[in-house]
């Protein structure tokens, strides 16, 4: 039956890809997760109105039912229109990437794109889209040809029609937003008044009131026990648990986690997911015995513990506080006099939180993980070394001159350098004469200081600045001149031999193991960061030299220029 099931599928797949359906419609039906009780657009309704309207329209609906994606033509999808990712990637050739949320829409607008459908038939415009980033693919797709049809709107190919789909997409962003910030804030008013927002844990019923969470007559008892019994100090968290147990303690019934085939699935939207209690663990006695939830306090409006409005206490304060330390101190830290070394250790960050990333060994295979605040947007949890070894090979290759760069640079050498070396020699007399003047004035200031003053020039004070300035300004003049620029012959010359280097190193790089690997990556960057699948990195002082090419706005004049400041930083690379 399977095997029948997987032939199917592959002869539809063959079917799209020969254009069988080029000529037929799709109609695309969505149930926002941010309006469960709106029934007008519900997935029944939805589905009713678009095959009203294609047979009134007399539009041919693809006879296809593709598992994952449709059935006998309708795409149901239950997701948020309005949230979208804000992930960018910026390709070589000039293209900007994102990742579309909804898993059936991105394989829709696949489909639509390669021209394997006519059209598409939606309810209205906030059903297929509700942010800018999903309205824009949308509106390419509209001019490149394909046919979005609209049961409760008509867009003219007329500016009157285009200013019609400018208003709705912008309505339905609007309403989003809208939504959104009603729930933001009546949750934290409610919670600014002491009511519980959030799911109650174990021990207290869960009726669908956040003003009236009840005790569970069956549970919050023997919670009460758990309690009770390690303030005593003789129970540890295993023989509560066991305890639990033997007395037929659960967790409350809860509704595991949708699979993907699910949340896929062109079933009805009704279909029940029936609630499941398991047994209690260690882990669940900890959290139990370390929630202040049971003091009779729910989470505020910053996230700090007030007293509850919604919730009586189980237990007494003095009585969780007893817990507390009995817990504090059967803790035991574990200290280390040697860490496992592990290669890469400490060398790369989270870009949205800054923590680093850990490594550890699974099944034979270094990874790195992250254990991110809560308010952190990186998506990117954990990775493997070969996918941090292999995009720092690509930034040092980056770091590396071209061939085309390094010949511009032998031209500078050869044609520029007198330019540049007449504009140094300049620099370095103009800061000569301003010395000489300063030392005029501070000479002038000292031997009629007392002329100055009578005559109302200078106040004592302003004197007394005055002078500080100028010592100051003289002293930035000579330690300059002390590291006064070196010839442009010689940045131009470190600079290739930097790069040459580098070169070289990169293709050991590729060859060495990864505590070799360490050891690259240490002396060329500073800092690596992680953000998504993007390595985002710092070089160090030397190889910024190399680095600031790409940054530089007016050109390889304005990048040698910048070199030279940190000529000393690429000699000292060089010798690293």
């Amino acid at each position: 039956m399977e095997q029948t099931d997987q032939k199917n599928e592959l002869q539809t797949l063959k079917n799209i890809s020969a254009g069988k359906y080029r000529q037929s419609y799709l109609i695309y039906v969505r149930k926002s997760t941010d309006e469960p009780n709106n029934q007008k657009n519900s997935i029944a309704y939805q589905k009713s109105e678009g095959a009203r309207f294609a047979a009134r329209e007399r539009l041919p609906i693809a006879p296809l039912t593709l598992p994952g994606l449709c059935l006998t033509g309708v795409i149901s999808e239950k997701h948020s229109g309005f949230k979208e990712n804000d992930d960018l990637t910026f390709t070589k050739d000039g293209r900007v990437q994102y990742q579309i949320d909804r898993p059936k829409f991105q394989r829709l607008v696949q489909y639509l794109s390669q021209g394997s459908f006519r059209g598409v038939v939606c309810l209205c415009w906030d059903r297929v889209s509700r942010n800018k980033g999903d309205d824009t693919i949308i509106r390419k797709l509209m001019r490149k040809g394909v046919d979005f049809r609209f049961v409760y709107a008509n867009y003219d190919k007329t500016s009157a029609g285009a200013l019609h789909m400018d208003i709705d997409g912008m309505f339905s962003e609007h309403h989003s937003r809208v939504t959104s910030e009603k729930v933001r804030l009546a949750t934290e008013s409610l919670r600014e008044r002491g009511f519980v927002t959030c799911r109650a844990p174990i021990g207290y019923l869960n009726q669908g009131n956040t003003k009236h969470k009840p005790f569970d007559p069956e549970r919050a008892p023997l919670i009460k026990k758990f309690f009770e019994f390690y303030a005593t100090g003789g129970w540890t968290l295993s023989d509560l648990a066991r305890f639990a147990n033997r007395h037929g303690f659960t967790t409350a019934p809860m509704r595991r986690r949708r699979t993907q085939d699910e949340m896929l699935s062109e079933d009805a939207e009704d279909a029940i997911i029936e609630k499941v209690s398991r047994p209690v663990t260690v882990a669940h006695v900890h959290k139990i015995l370390t929630n202040p939830f049971y003091t009779g306090r729910t989470p505020g409006k910053d996230g700090k513990y007030v007293s509850s409005a919604s919730h009586e206490r189980l237990v007494s304060d003095e009585l969780f506080k007893e817990v507390q330390q009995a817990l504090k101190g059967k803790r035991v830290s574990a200290h280390y006099t040697e860490k496992l070394y592990l290669p890469f250790r400490g060398l790369v960050r989270c870009t949205g939180c800054g923590r680093v990333y850990t490594p550890y060994l699974q099944k034979g295979i270094q990874y790195f993980g992250s254990r991110c605040a809560a308010s952190c947007t990186n998506p990117k949890k954990s990775f493997n070394a070969p996918f941090l070894e292999e995009e720092v090979a690509k930034y040092i290759d980056r770091l590396t001159l071209t061939e085309k760069e390094r010949n511009q640079l032998d031209s500078a050498a050869s044609n520029d350098v007198s330019h540049f070396e007449e504009k140094r020699l300049a620099r370095i007399e103009a800061d000569c004469r301003r010395q000489k003047k300063i030392r005029e004035d501070l000479a002038y200031l000292r031997a009629n200081k007392l002329n100055l003053l009578k005559s109302g020039v200078y106040t004592p004070e302003l004197l007394v600045v005055e002078e500080a300035n100028l010592n100051a300004e003289l002293i930035t003049l000579q330690n300059g001149k002390l590291v006064s620029d070196p010839p442009m012959q010689a940045v131009v010359e470190s600079t290739l031999k930097l790069s040459e280097l580098l070169r070289n190193g990169s293709a050991y790089y590729r060859n060495a193991k990864s505590p070799e690997k360490e050891q690259i990556i240490r002396v060329v960057f500073s800092e690596l960061n992680i953000s998504g699948n993007t390595l985002e990195y710092k070089s160090k002082n030397g190889f910024q030299a190399l680095q600031n090419r790409f940054l530089a706005t007016g050109g390889q004049s304005t990048w040698l220029l910048e070199a030279v400041k940190i000529h000393s930083y690429v000699e000292e690379s060089i010798q690293t």
